[in-house]
């Protein structure tokens, strides 16, 4: 980001500034954690741990290779989905029980945007479902192995999808829960210390989290992408979320934020719509070429 905005970024603790996060972590551990007088002190608390929790969940859920998950599942894309869907709780509860109008507005511009775009996202997932006949990942992900990497059938819908991702894990610039010019940093902002971090926290775990699965979905998983190269699948699918996730910092470094009314209508005017019209065309497609997946022809 300090070679984009060409300024100088941390880069005198260490070596390259590699120390800096380890600075920040032990800043953010060792400060005092301030509760607001008259907040829920539960709910104060359970708030970042929710955000926390809900990010470690993917992880369960994702798999590594063809024998590497942690929870097998028919249906892991739409538990996925589901848990995606529960971590606007974690934004709710944090702002309502700061007791402060700045958190609660944060926290209400939060629920529009995530419905918003969780919508979206479900009406992609819906046409993932009509190509490869599984909301299993792992099925997913030998489909494109016996077939072709999803990116290409499905192009405008990858290029949707990881916007939606952007607004779905608040980054720039789509960050309106927590726009530090309108909210005073939104939801968050009688947040210290610890509990400061594990906000952010999820924030990176997530983005990581979508990353992989935009992999998984659209660029063939731990498949490989060179020719006469073996690689363990693991690195293979690490070289892939490093690139998004790498992405996903460069849209920060470059791109300014939108206003919400922008944000509200990009989802539901234009996306919503695309979206479905994209849905019906593939349906209507496999059901004049007659390649609708039985998903018991698919390996599981």
């Amino acid at each position: 980001m300090a070679s984009l905005q060409r300024r100088y970024g941390p880069n005198i603790s260490g070596y390259w500034g590699l120390l800096q996060p380890i600075l920040d972590g032990l800043k953010l551990l060792t400060s005092e954690i301030i509760v607001p007088t008259k907040s829920n002190f539960w709910l104060f608390h359970i708030g970042p741990i929710l955000t926390m929790s809900f990010s470690f969940t993917y992880w369960a859920i994702i798999p590594f290779s063809f024998s590497s998950s942690l929870l097998l599942s028919n249906y892991s894309l739409l538990v996925i989905f589901a848990f995606s869907s529960m971590n606007v709780y974690s934004i709710v509860v944090a702002g309502w029980a700061s007791n402060s109008k700045y958190a609660l507005l944060g926290a209400i511009r939060a629920i529009a945007q995530m419905i918003s775009y969780e919508l979206v996202l479900g009406v992609i997932i819906m046409s993932v479902f009509v190509v490869t006949g599984s909301l299993d990942l792992m099925t997913i992900v030998y489909y494109q192995y016996l077939s072709v990497w999803l990116c290409l059938p499905l192009l405008p819908l990858v290029a949707m999808t990881y916007i939606v991702l952007l607004a779905e894990t608040n980054r720039i610039p789509f960050d309106l829960p927590e726009a530090e010019a309108e909210l005073v940093a939104g939801y968050n902002v009688e947040y210290s210390s610890i509990t400061f971090a594990l906000f952010f926290l999820g924030e990176y775990c997530s983005m990581i989290a979508m990353s992989t699965l935009i992999v998984i979905l659209f660029f063939g998983g731990w498949l490989q992408f060179l020719p006469f190269v073996t690689l363990p699948s693991s690195f293979i699918l690490g070289i892939k979320v490093i690139f998004f996730c790498i992405v996903f910092i460069v849209v920060r470094a470059l791109l300014p934020r939108y206003r919400f009314d922008q944000l509200i209508h990009l989802g539901w005017h234009i996306f919503l719509p695309f979206s479905f019209g994209y849905l019906v065309f593939i349906m209507s497609l496999a059901k004049a070429t007659g390649s609708l997946i039985n998903n018991n022809d698919i390996f599981i």
